[in-house]
């Protein structure tokens, strides 16, 4: 007995020992060593960077804002779309998104998310709260392609508002255009509102066009107006489609 006992007290840490690191290694065995991660965590979470913490609330945060703000603009311009809408009781349009634009097109075409099966067709007006965006150009069943008023080879009919002398509205690539004048002392202002002419055959008269920036009644062989365009072309969503009634529908 005492032998024994002289050989635990040798022995006895190392026993304990061993023990604790069978138990240990069973526990990780079973658990997968969760355990051992979230003990890690309890440990260190006091040495822990509070700032993370507080970089992960103001990223969930801003996220939160951003959300809000995107959800606050799209109610907004579904209610201009709306009362644009409401305010046109005489034509039949067709509401659709743009789902395609090409970078290097930019100023030139869209794609919209409607198509023949809607009731579009080639040559139809297609505008947007602020004015004129441009016409179809070609269809699909679920498609359409829209040639801008702001492509350089666009060319509108166009009238000064205040005055009603014409000219011809040419796209420059941006939200600039130029008006050409038919005459040659044409009464034009600083500020002048300019919309499409009566005497268009693509488009219904008195749609939106831009306004007067600049005038060079110098400009050989026909006086000019650079005009700011009124329709958000850069950042268009949603546009409306139809037809110019008096026009022929099946070109």
């Amino acid at each position: 007995m005492y032998a024994m006992w002289r050989w635990w007290d040798k022995h006895r840490w190392q026993l304990i020992g061993t023990c604790l690191a069978l138990v240990c290694a069973w526990i990780i065995r079973q658990t997968q060593g969760s355990a051992i991660s979230e003990l890690t965590g309890i440990v260190t979470r006091p040495f822990q960077n509070p700032t993370q913490v507080e970089r992960l609330k103001d990223a969930q945060t801003i996220e939160l804002i951003g959300r809000l703000v995107e959800l606050e603009s799209q109610n907004q311009q579904l209610k201009e779309l709306l009362d644009y809408r409401a305010a046109q009781k005489n034509r039949i349009m067709i509401v659709a998104p743009v789902i395609g634009r090409n970078a290097d097109l930019w100023w030139q075409q869209v794609t919209l998310g409607r198509g023949s099966k809607e009731g579009i067709k080639i040559d139809y007006v297609v505008t947007a709260p602020g004015g004129l965006v441009g016409k179809v150009i070609s269809v699909t069943p679920h498609t359409s392609r829209v040639l801008l008023v702001s492509d350089v080879t666009s060319q509108v009919g166009v009238t000064v508002s205040r005055s009603r002398y014409t000219g011809l509205l040419r796209g420059q690539s941006s939200t600039r255009a130029v008006m050409q004048f038919f005459d040659k002392v044409p009464d034009v202002r600083l500020g002048d509102f300019v919309a499409t002419s009566p005497y268009s055959q693509i488009f219904p008269a008195g749609i939106p066009v831009g306004r007067v920036e600049k005038i060079d009644l110098t400009k050989s062989p026909a006086p000019e107006a650079e005009l700011a365009l009124t329709s958000p072309l850069n950042y268009l969503e949603w546009v409306f489609v139809y037809a110019n009634v008096g026009t022929q529908e099946n070109k």
